[in-house]
């Protein structure tokens, strides 16, 4: 069970929003978001409504203000409510259609290059658990969601490049 209230202002000010499960859109409940507070479970922020657009990882803690969760603006039309799972296991492959180079993973790396010397992540299947994949190495740049699955191109995982700069597991920490 999770539960995310998102306020129209900075400082947890103005209109609010409460909700308890995936929300494919936020529009009829706020015109903006501009802090967040997170009382329990990891959620996924998405700049635009359907899980659509930039991506944000929340964990519990509050958020005062965008920068808090690497926000670029005031935007997040959608959220998603992430189930914690007791193992986490996926498979990186250096080519589309999970061919070449195979790694598996069931820890947070936080450099692909440094740890594999994979240049690029062209497909991907997760195992187990739930993970964000970010573009660039110590859980920096553009995130991405990554659901139990088969992802056999990059483009599945939402990217528009194969960058693939470290992994991170989705488990609520508190």
């Amino acid at each position: 069970m999770g539960k995310i209230t998102f306020f129209e202002d900075r400082g947890f000010q103005g209109r609010r929003y409460e909700c308890t499960s995936d929300q494919p859109t936020l529009q009829p409940h706020l015109s903006r978001c501009n802090s967040v507070r997170v009382d329990s479970g990891c959620w996924m922020l998405y700049e635009r409504p359907h899980y659509q657009g930039h991506q944000y990882l929340v964990r519990r803690g509050d958020y005062p203000d965008s920068q808090h969760w690497m926000g670029l603006g005031d935007a997040v039309g959608s959220c998603r409510l992430i189930p914690q799972t007791g193992a986490h296991r996926l498979r990186l492959y250096e080519r589309e259609d999970h061919k070449g180079l195979m790694k598996e993973l069931s820890e947070d790396c936080s450099s692909i290059q440094d740890r594999f010397h994979l240049a690029e992540v062209r497909s991907l299947h997760v195992l187990e658990g739930y993970w964000v994949l970010y573009e660039m190495p110590s859980y920096r740049g553009q995130q991405y969601l990554l659901r139990p699955g088969e992802y056999r191109h990059y483009q599945d995982w939402g990217a528009v490049d194969a960058k693939a700069g470290s992994l991170r597991r989705v488990v609520d920490l508190y």
